[in-house]
């Protein structure tokens, strides 16, 4: 299966998928970066491994559906047959949504509904919550409500400081957004299911 990634930082997410298809563990291949910052160090992670980036700024546009029509025609042009997006923060618009309707992903650093929307685990912190997690989920209109994939709890601990807690979530994302990605896309082979 031919992904492309969406990020818009550091990538940690991009390069466990990356190293997951590299060992085995994942049957895809990672054709294309795209990015709404150009200063991602998601970017350095894909020039690493030789995969080409779509660099964007949203701000050199008339609004979102100009440039989600080039992202589009990047992905067509690609031969992308599904998005995960990984830390991606921008909000999906209807053109991306409607060309690659059910093949949107996104993982998202809470137990969704519970904290949707940006620092959620600064706003799980805040809370003083005992238990937070990670969620897999299909992307649709809205900010962090599409239907849920997979889901896995972190308890926060008494010992726990936020860069702590930030450690543990991300190392529970690194192993479930490859596992979870390895279930649907062989969901998606086993229908016959193509682009």
């Amino acid at each position: 299966m031919k992904l492309a990634l969406f990020a818009s930082g550091n990538g940690s997410n991009f390069e466990a998928i990356q190293e997951a298809i590299v060992e085995g563990r994942l049957s895809a291949k990672i054709v294309l970066l795209v990015s709404d910052n150009p200063e991602a160090y998601a970017i350095k992670r894909a020039e690493k491994y030789g995969i080409p980036v779509f660099s964007f700024q949203p701000k050199t546009y008339e609004n979102k559906a100009a440039f989600e029509k080039e992202i589009v025609a990047a992905l067509k042009n690609a031969g992308v047959e599904f998005i995960v997006l990984a830390g991606y923060m921008r909000l999906i618009g209807p053109t991306l949504l409607h060309a690659y309707e059910n093949r949107i992903v996104n993982i998202h650093p809470s137990l969704l509904p519970a904290f949707p929307g940006k620092d959620a685990i600064g706003q799980a912190w805040k809370a003083k919550v005992k238990v937070t997690g990670v969620t897999v989920h299909f992307v649709d209109e809205g900010m962090d409500t599409g239907p849920i994939i997979a889901q896995e709890a972190v308890t926060v601990k008494e010992t726990d400081s936020l860069s702590s807690l930030t450690k543990a979530i991300q190392a529970v994302e690194h192993r479930l957004y490859p596992d979870t990605l390895a279930a649907i896309i062989a969901k998606y082979k086993q229908k016959g299911v193509r682009t």
